[in-house]
């Protein structure tokens, strides 16, 4: 794993599982913003335009419900895995890399189509949250390995 002394592992292990749990919190609120502004409105139909132009692009569309049901899975199954965020688990770490540049991205993505649209995108205002948090793990992570 790492080659920090042993009281420096725990002290970024319990950083590291304080900011999984905020990445956690960030994306329900993220979601819960994404819910509440009308994502799947201005989602869906641009994935509809992508596939005219790209067919081979293999974007989904969904319904409210399978959108909500699966991002309430991936979001309990991240509480789920706090403790071993919290002992610093080395699959957990490992995952955590890709996860937290996925979020950032992710982020960065309503943030910028807020810029180029000239208007909130729905999920904009927890996208801030959302960075920071993801960018708190991204960090915790790299100093575990």
């Amino acid at each position: 794993m790492s080659d920090l002394p042993t009281e420096q592992l725990n002290h970024a292990a319990l950083g590291f599982g304080r900011a999984w749990m905020a990445l956690a919190i960030a994306l329900a609120a993220h979601v819960a913003d994404e819910a509440l502004t009308g994502f799947l409105a201005v989602y869906n139909p641009t994935v509809l335009s992508i596939r005219a132009r790209l067919p081979w692009i293999p974007l989904p569309t969904f319904s409210f419900r399978t959108w909500m049901v699966g991002l309430a899975a991936g979001i309990t199954l991240l509480f789920l895995l706090a403790p071993l965020a919290y002992h610093g688990s080395r699959w957990i770490v490992l995952v955590a890399l890709p996860l937290s540049l996925l979020m950032i991205g992710n982020g960065l993505g309503h943030i910028g189509a807020s810029i180029v649209k000239r208007r909130f995108m729905p999920g904009v205002y927890s996208s801030p949250l959302l960075v920071a948090a993801s960018m708190a793990v991204l960090v915790y992570a790299l100093r575990l390995l």
